[in-house]
């Protein structure tokens, strides 16, 4: 690696081209761009308190002896996280592929083909295993996918059960503990009551409306729970099983019992613990709930000359478009790791997957077998790869001998040890772990000795059905075959690696390789969430130090890594005022003010928070009214809770009457929530506490440079001032937070990819970090002086200055009948992604090129802009068909170009080449413009057969 510091790698532009950059803005200085875009009220007076940058191989070596503090022992804790075998090939071609993981989220359909195709396939798979009828492409993890199928639930009850007022969920008391503790958190704001007991003597109520089950539970018992089930739905009831989706493969699936739900985590099928995450969560329906269904669900559709094409399907259901009568706050998904579960099910296929289940069922067997000769008792029954051990006297023994020999058992209770077994687990490994048994119980073991009993998994538990049957799970089953459908996949999606992708509030900056690296180390990402703390020293210092910078950073006295979305932020950070008025004996402080401008997700997660949303004007400039919100406060202010507000603006400018606003909701009694969507104008400028806010939330994903993963991962960690640090969320099995129940499955959330904002802030240092900033802001105003002159820039702020992204307005092209999606499909054509569409304000584009674009880039994309916008005058002055042109027809696929029949009135030229570096490295989209009613009319979110991959349209 070269000696240069990192940020000179991170920061596009060039020293030479910053002055041309500034010339062009119209200002002397980087410094009086800053001093003209960010108010002087809010300044921060003096630099940020951070360690010295460190350069890219300084930080590694570093890192690695961090890495060395942590213990990987062999885990046998299971409670829903497996060691597993990652394929080679499904590592190094995805996991560690920038051409996977810096992707965005699949809006754009048209060069997202492969990553929708690979979640068609992950679709497919839980379909198959769960014997349901749809699936979504995943949710955020295994708890949190519990609790979205309880408000799916409680929202969708059926009339009779609704008209009897019925708030009782039952759940069974064996459900994983970190699903129970978000339940709690999720119920309580929607006044549901948790009723929490033993499933076997569960007896129908009118007041319950839903039951969750485990299956196998915690304890490894594989329940017939098809009785329940019946009785359930016989009284209106709707039922929920958290399945674990590798015990599918041999065991019943649930919906051939009528469930009604059944969720999980994917994260057995290739993916690395990871200390709690990233996973890809499951959930998987009956077809009656397609449209309460929470998530993102891929569909086949029809491109524009009637050949097949994949999109994201049923969008109406998102809070985006629903905010407020939104039946989730999800706004993300864990498509990285969906679809390396997914291609886990491809590379093995049914028959390989049957064997590995097999085998874990087979080891299980025989530990059970040799354990109980031992003298030990076998308290679980029917397992799959999980039991309980009663023993007795041995027990502390047990857990001291076992962590000698670097094993870890599930702590259960003086009296009892559970184990898991996996499909990493050897001969030697069970050989030693009965050994220590043995040792305990004062005994010889000299191998196993007998035969195993049969199968304990028989009659009407016994899985019968096939799974998996489509093509694609039983075709690519060599490596060579499997990079090769990888990599086709690949390149079907346009990525950070081909081009900028200038998403405003999204923040699509460089994921640095260095920052990468660790997460594929097996100190980091082959431990157990809950494996003991004296084994995880190296996670502890990471967490522990990136939580200090992150409180330096936003000026608050606390944060919690927990929530593993900027959503999940957002009701983490909502949550935790609910508990600080309630604590003040404030319950009936309910309202919560949210400006127009908001994204999606706020005022949907005020509404889980137990919140009622009353909306705040904004003003001609995009600014928050202040009159109306000063009325609505003082109209609430016996009942307000919060003021939820972006800073800088969703519009892209910093308000310069900030402190007042946060001052009149605190006069009022309320607290200040502050949408962290835009940090990356904050860091090292102003922060959250000095605009007068009590908690934000960060997202990772965005400001600090963990990669979007195609749609996932992200995460939303908290920050809060001191009153409020007492109510950050807890965790029921590791010992953590504040007094509130958990928010997430694992205590760090997705703690794997922490490691990346941790090299992010550690290479950067205070001063990269506030450059990064520094350079994010003058990236917009140089890309806003070029295209100013035929675009009009919506909102400015008093200097004429935008923030790190700007609005362009395109409303007045629909005249000439072009609408802001024929400018979105048109830049395919120019090799880019589009901005984001028609947020905050309907028919506009929001741009935002990030500090990570070097000038060159930024030209590109500016002179493809321009291009369009001549393209559009054509139009507007008759030398081009309104109809046929450019702009409607986009984007133009290599099949439409090389065909023999052009029967367009432009060139092909024109179409496909439109300015001269597009010949020099074309995108091609590998669909036209996709259908969206024709499939939401024809729904299928499933593997289509293989014919059907023939254009449907001759």
């Amino acid at each position: 690696m070269s000696n240069r510091p990192f940020s000179a790698r991170h920061l596009g532009p060039r020293p030479q081209d910053v002055n041309t950059m500034l010339k062009s803005i119209g200002v002397g200085s980087l410094d009086q761009l800053i001093a003209e875009t960010v108010p002087a009220s809010i300044r921060l007076p003096k630099a940020l308190r951070l360690p010295a940058a460190l350069k890219e191989h300084e930080f590694l070596r570093e890192l690695q002896s961090i890495a060395a503090k942590n213990q990987v022992f062999k885990s046998y804790i299971g409670m829903g996280y497996y060691d597993t075998i990652v394929p080679g090939v499904i590592q190094r071609n995805i996991l560690e592929n920038p051409g996977w993981y810096t992707a965005y989220t699949p809006y754009q359909a048209e060069i997202a083909q492969g990553r929708l195709e690979a979640l068609l396939n992950f679709q497919t798979m839980i379909i198959d295993l769960t014997g349901m009828e749809i699936a979504n492409a995943s949710l955020l993890d295994e708890a949190t996918a519990a609790a979205e199928a309880m408000h799916m639930f409680y929202a969708s009850r059926p009339k009779e059960v609704a008209a009897r007022n019925a708030n009782k969920l039952f759940v069974s008391q064996t459900c994983l503990p970190q699903t129970l503790d978000v339940l709690k958190t999720r119920s309580e704001p929607l006044g549901i009551e948790l009723v929490i007991g033993d499933a076997s003597a569960f007896k129908a109520d009118p007041a319950v409306f839903g039951v969750i089950l485990q299956y196998p539970d915690l304890n490894g018992e594989v329940n017939d729970y098809r009785s329940l089930i019946h009785s359930a739905h016989a009284a209106g009831i709707q039922v929920a099983l958290g399945a674990d989706l590798m015990a599918l493969a041999l065991v019943t699936p649930p919906g051939e019992w009528g469930a009604d739900v059944v969720y999980g985590n994917t994260q057995r099928f290739g993916v690395p613990m990871g200390f709690g995450g990233p996973h890809a969560a499951y959930f998987a329906s009956r077809e009656s709930y397609k449209r309460e269904m929470p998530g993102r669900i891929i569909g086949v559709s029809i491109d524009s000359h009637g050949h097949r094409a994949l999109r994201m399907a049923l969008q109406t259901r998102e809070q985006h478009i629903r905010r407020d009568k939104a039946t989730s706050n999800i706004c993300t998904a864990q498509v990285l790791l969906a679809v390396m579960a997914g291609m886990y099910a491809v590379y093995h296929g049914p028959d390989g997957i049957r064997a590995i289940a097999q085998d874990i069922h087979d080891k299980t067997r025989r530990f059970v077998h040799e354990a109980s000769k031992l003298g030990y008792t076998i308290e679980t029954r029917t397992y799959f790869d999980t039991v309980v051990i009663h023993t007795g006297k041995h027990t502390d023994a047990l857990h001291r001998k076992a962590e000698e020999g670097r094993i870890n058992l599930r702590r259960i209770d003086g009296e009892r040890v559970g184990v898991s077994i996996d499909e990493t687990t050897s001969g030697e490994d069970l050989h030693q772990l009965l050994n220590v048994f043995a040792a305990v119980a004062g005994k010889a073991y000299a191998g196993p000795n007998g035969t195993v009993p049969a199968d304990v998994i028989t009659g009407d538990l016994s899985r019968r059905s096939d799974y998996l049957t489509h093509p694609v799970f039983n075709k690519h089953h060599s490596e060579h075959e499997m990079l090769r459908y990888i990599t086709a996949l690949e390149n079907k999606d346009l990525s950070l690696n081909h081009s900028m992708i200038a998403l405003g509030s999204c923040t699509m900056k460089l994921n640095a390789t260095a920052e990468m690296a660790p997460v594929s180390w097996a100190a980091f990402n082959s431990i157990h969430p809950f494996a003991p703390a004296s084994q995880t020293a190296g996670y502890q210092q990471i967490t522990r130090e990136l939580e200090q910078w992150l409180c330096e950073i936003t000026g608050f006295d606390a944060v919690s890594l927990q929530p593993n979305s900027g959503a999940q932020g957002e009701y983490a950070g909502l949550m935790v005022i609910r508990a600080y008025h309630y604590s003040r004996g404030d319950q009936h402080r309910d309202i919560v003010l949210i400006p127009s401008s908001a994204h999606g997700t706020n005022p949907a997660s005020a509404v889980m928070a137990g919140m009622k949303v009353v909306v705040v004007k904004c003003d001609d400039h995009g600014n928050i009214d202040v009159a109306d919100l000063r009325a609505k406060a003082e109209q609430h202010k016996a009942n307000l809770s919060a003021l939820m507000v972006t800073y800088p603006s969703t519009h892209g400018v910093f308000e310069e009457a900030i402190r007042e606003i946060t001052q009149i909701v605190h006069e009022c009694g309320g607290q200040v929530y502050m949408d962290g969507a835009n940090m990356n104008a904050q860091v090292g400028l102003t922060n959250p506490a000095t605009i007068g806010a009590d908690v934000c939330h960060l997202n990772l994903h965005k400001t600090f440079a963990i990669p979007h993963g195609g749609g996932g991962p992200g995460m939303g960690p908290i920050g809060v001032a001191k009153h409020l640090a007492p109510f950050l969320p807890g965790h029921p099995v590791v010992k953590m937070g504040g007094n509130t129940p958990a928010v997430s499955a694992a205590p760090w959330g997705s703690a794997s990819i922490l490691l990346i904002s941790y090299a992010y802030i550690r290479m950067l240092g205070p001063d990269g970090v506030t450059d990064a900033t520094r350079y994010a802001i003058l990236n917009a105003n140089y890309m806003k002086s070029r295209l100013e002159r035929d675009f009009q820039v919506l909102y400015v702020g008093s200097h004429g200055r935008v923030a790190h992204e700007m609005i362009i307005d395109c409303r007045s092209f629909k005249q000439a009948g072009i609408e802001v999606e024929d400018i979105a499909k048109r830049l395919m054509d120019y090799g880019f992604h589009a901005p984001t569409m028609s947020f905050p304000v309907p028919g506009t584009i929001m741009i935002e090129p990030t500090e990570s674009e070097p000038k060159d880039e930024l030209d590109r994309f500016c002179d493809a802009l321009l291009s369009i916008r001549k393209e559009i005058q054509a139009v507007e002055n008759g030398s081009a068909d309104r109809k046929d042109n450019v702009l409607k027809n986009a984007p133009h696929t290599m099949h439409e170009v090389t065909r023999d029949n052009w029967s367009h009135t432009y060139s092909r030229q024109e179409a496909a080449f439109p300015l001269p570096y597009v010949a020099a490295h074309k995108f091609w989209p590998s669909v036209g413009r996709v259908d969206n009613a024709y499939g939401d009319r024809n729904l299928v979110c499933a593997c289509p057969p293989m014919e059907a991959y023939e254009d449907v349209v001759a």
